[in-house]
């Protein structure tokens, strides 16, 4: 039986590829200086540079969890067709959304006995999500059940790599990720700390480098040591406002392999607006975290 894939819309999947792979997505709610609005996705229509500059002078961002009854909702949908439906969320260990959707699931399996509804912890946020996704497209091709889908994708959650840097400490100080002291010590020294997704899908401090430039040369170089092979499948790198840094970083990936694709993409505002302007990411399978 055919499966539907969703996800939330802060997965950072540009549209050609949500509609290519026939992927669902969930609108994101939150506040702009007080003024409520929703993300669905739209990457062909997100301002990025517009966006990151309203945080440069000072716009504050409120984000919203997804609640149970907006998958109840949407996986309801799709249940009554006969389709089975995966689910891939944001990491459980930064966001409280992942457990809504688990107790969604509970209750329509209830409903729908004969159906199968999936949950997978990406571990991971933004395309570390859209890559999943992407993995999932691929084995309902292939012509996998979505337990049989669902399984794999548990297994490969660990080895979904995710290393990123930001150029400004502050954003991850409103949030909660690192203390003020740290962020203001960090910004007069220029030490650029480089984070990662750990093995509990926590977003935390993998080294600490000392100016932009190097920090991006550690990325590329962890990218060496964890790529298995030159042969590599799907690579994305998201920025916040910074194309420059992005393509410098993939002109880099590409000395090193030849990803079979290369997803480039302006990080998209729902957690973007948590990580700030300058912020430059590199998702892709490797080995275990």
């Amino acid at each position: 039986m055919s499966y539907t894939i969703f996800t939330d819309a802060c997965s950072n999947l540009p549209n050609s590829t949500v509609a290519e792979m026939d992927i669902r997505l969930l609108p994101c709610s939150y506040s702009m200086d007080g003024e409520p609005g929703i993300y669905t996705g739209d990457l062909d229509s997100f301002d990025s540079h517009g966006f990151y500059d309203k945080l440069r002078a000072g716009s504050m961002m409120k984000t919203s969890l997804l609640n149970t009854q907006l998958f109840i909702e949407h996986f309801t949908t799709e249940l009554k067709k006969g389709q089975d439906v995966i689910y891939i969320g944001m990491s459980s260990g930064i966001s409280g959304t992942f457990q809504a959707s688990k107790i969604a699931a509970e209750e329509l399996m209830e409903q729908f006995p004969e159906r199968s509804v999936r949950c997978v912890d990406s571990l991971g946020a933004g395309l570390g999500v859209g890559l999943l996704c992407c993995r999932a497209a691929d084995l309902k091709k292939e012509g996998k059940s979505a337990n049989e889908a669902a399984d794999i994708l548990d297994k490969e959650v660990k080895h979904l790599l995710q290393f990123f840097i930001v150029d400004d400490l502050n954003f991850l100080k409103r949030t909660g990720r690192v203390s003020g002291a740290t962020a203001m010590i960090g910004n007069v020294l220029s030490i650029k700390p480089l984070l990662w997704g750990d093995q509990t899908g926590h977003i935390v401090a993998y080294k600490k480098c000392r100016g932009r430039k190097n920090a991006i040369n550690e990325i590329i170089e962890l990218f060496r040591q964890r790529t298995e092979n030159t042969e590599v499948g799907r690579v994305a790198i998201s920025h916040g406002d910074c194309p420059e840094d992005a393509k410098l970083l993939a002109d880099m990936v590409c000395k090193i392999a030849k990803p079979k694709e290369f997803i480039i993409a302006p990080h998209e505002p729902f957690t973007g607006a948590h990580v700030g302007p300058g912020m430059l990411a590199l998702f892709f399978f490797g080995t275990e975290r």
